[in-house]
């Protein structure tokens, strides 16, 4: 149908304001907290290495098509621009949700709002609205305004497809080294749907599993090893006006710790009858735990002194004792993202593990923190690969590039270290890392590295958590809990303890 020329010019002058009004919203959120707009730019993992760059080139290049609106002779050049602008936003948001290592947080703007999928629907809208511009303006040479618009959506996903192959996620994500993939050394036993994915592992006892949960903090969920019966524990506290954030479960048969490193306290109760006392109240500030033993809990704090994560020894027969052990976790960079880990203990023998999750790293301590030694996990990452930034106008400190995790999630048992790389290894199967996690196996006896194994994922989650109790590995994957059997290939590892 031909269009009369006012209604032509009211399609234009509709589809230029409504570009005009998003392009300076955009631009204008990004320049005004433009530190922070560089920094998230420096954590996505395709454009981490030309932050700097596309940080000025992006709100150039908006205000810039703005200006080619408000001329009228030049607001064909305007929407072929707005077009493949908007066709390269859609192509690295396709490309983030499809085959990045990770998605990142936003950029800013109205991303901030609208979740990644959605915004490709509202990149879409934006996309047709300059395709009709350009075929209403001026309907002359339509078959060259098309080629032209080929042209310009290849150009534009050629782009960013060449950045992302050119990007640190590929090349950080390609690692030298190689692992033994034995014959079903882990196969899935069993499973059972918990009905939500807020649960984390608190412990082990008695052939039964427990099970913490983050949105319900006072519930214990007691399971046995079968995964046949399920009970609901309501924890009881004899102090509750304390302010509570983030209050953790750990078991340790036949006592249990209920304790919140940000007020701080530490509550300890029976598995009988899951009521806890109130043992102490005070400095240090600690944001990890593992109990050792009924009168000991291991923790990890930051150091005033230092401002660098350490690990300490709580003695709650004299809650005014506090030893810290600073050697033990090794600064790189700036002590706290850098020494970022996991803290474990191995009760069948007296032994704490602390991984790091950015580095090949892991240091082995006695019950009294004691430095034992250190080992390395298989990938050739040594030292941690961050970019630290303080924003100047609010004081905080962020990472400004994505940080490449080495060690997702770890567990021990029995002298045996299993963690859940984030690493591929030489000549592994990339569609394998979206249908599995890995698990590396290590002999923290002798330090070497074993096996590797498979755990799938379940309605396209990976899992989250593991934990090891006698032959069997749970897995907390989404809102199912799996059983995988250890086979013999694994199991002939675990050391029987030797008793003093």
């Amino acid at each position: 149908m031909k269009l009369s020329v006012r209604t032509q010019s009211i399609i234009i002058e509709f589809i230029t304001m409504i570009y005009i009004l998003l392009f300076v919203y955009a631009a204008a959120s990004k320049l005004l907290d433009f530190e922070n707009f560089q920094v998230q730019l420096g954590q996505s993992p395709l454009l981490s290495a030309y932050a700097y760059f596309i940080s000025y080139a992006v709100p150039t290049f908006e205000l810039l098509i703005c200006c080619l609106f408000i001329i009228p002779r030049c607001r064909m050049i305007g929407l072929f621009a707005a077009y493949g602008l908007m066709v390269m936003f859609t192509a690295y948001i396709y490309i983030i949700l499809n085959y990045s290592s990770f998605i990142p947080c936003s950029c800013g703007g109205i991303l901030e709002d609208l979740s990644w999928n959605q915004h490709i629907f509202f990149n879409i809208a934006f996309i047709i609205l300059a395709i009709i511009g350009v075929l209403v303006n001026n309907p002359k040479y339509q078959v060259k305004k098309y080629i032209i618009l080929g042209g310009g959506s290849i150009f534009s996903i050629g782009l960013v497809a060449i950045l992302f192959q050119l990007s640190e996620n590929v090349i950080h994500h390609h690692n030298n080294f190689t692992r033994r993939f034995p014959h079903f050394p882990a196969v899935i036993d069993k499973e059972m749907n918990l009905y939500a994915d807020s649960y984390y592992f608190a412990g082990s006892g008695n052939g039964k599993i427990y099970l913490g949960n983050y949105t319900a903090p006072l519930q214990i969920q007691e399971i046995d090893s079968t995964l046949k019966t399920k009970t609901v524990h309501r924890i009881k506290l004899n102090k509750m006006n304390l302010p509570f954030t983030t209050i953790q479960i750990k078991v340790l048969s036949p006592y249990f710790y209920l304790v919140d490193g940000n007020v701080p306290c530490i509550f300890r109760g029976k598995t009988t009858d899951w009521k806890a006392s109130y043992i102490m109240r005070g400095d240090p500030y600690f944001s990890q735990f593992a109990p050792i033993d009924s009168t000991k809990i291991a923790f990890r704090t930051i150091l005033k002194k230092t401002k660098t994560n350490t690990l300490g020894l709580f003695d709650l027969t004299d809650t005014t004792s506090i030893k810290f052990e600073p050697k033990i976790i090794e600064k790189q960079i700036d002590g706290v993202f850098d020494t970022d880990g996991q803290t474990l203990y191995d009760s069948a023998f007296e032994k704490l593990v602390y991984i790091y999750t950015y580095r090949n790293q892991y240091s082995v301590t006695d019950s009294n923190l004691k430095l034992l030694n250190r080992g390395n996990t298989i990938d050739t990452t040594a030292h941690a690969n961050l970019k630290v930034v303080t924003i100047s106008n609010s004081g905080e400190t962020k990472l400004a590039a994505p940080p490449l995790i080495v060690n997702n999630t770890s567990a021990v048992f029995k002298n045996t270290l299993f963690v859940s790389s984030n690493l591929p290894g030489k000549y592994e199967s990339l569609l394998m890392w979206k249908k599995a996690a890995i698990v590396d196996v290590y002999n923290l006896e002798n330090r070497s590295y074993l096996l590797s194994f498979y755990i799938y994922n379940v309605d396209g989650e990976k899992m989250r958590s593991l934990y090891i109790e006698g032959d069997n590995l749970y897995a907390l994957i989404g809102s199912n809990i799996i059983i995988y059997k250890l086979r013999k290939s694994i199991t002939v590892n675990f050391k029987q303890r030797i008793l003093q």
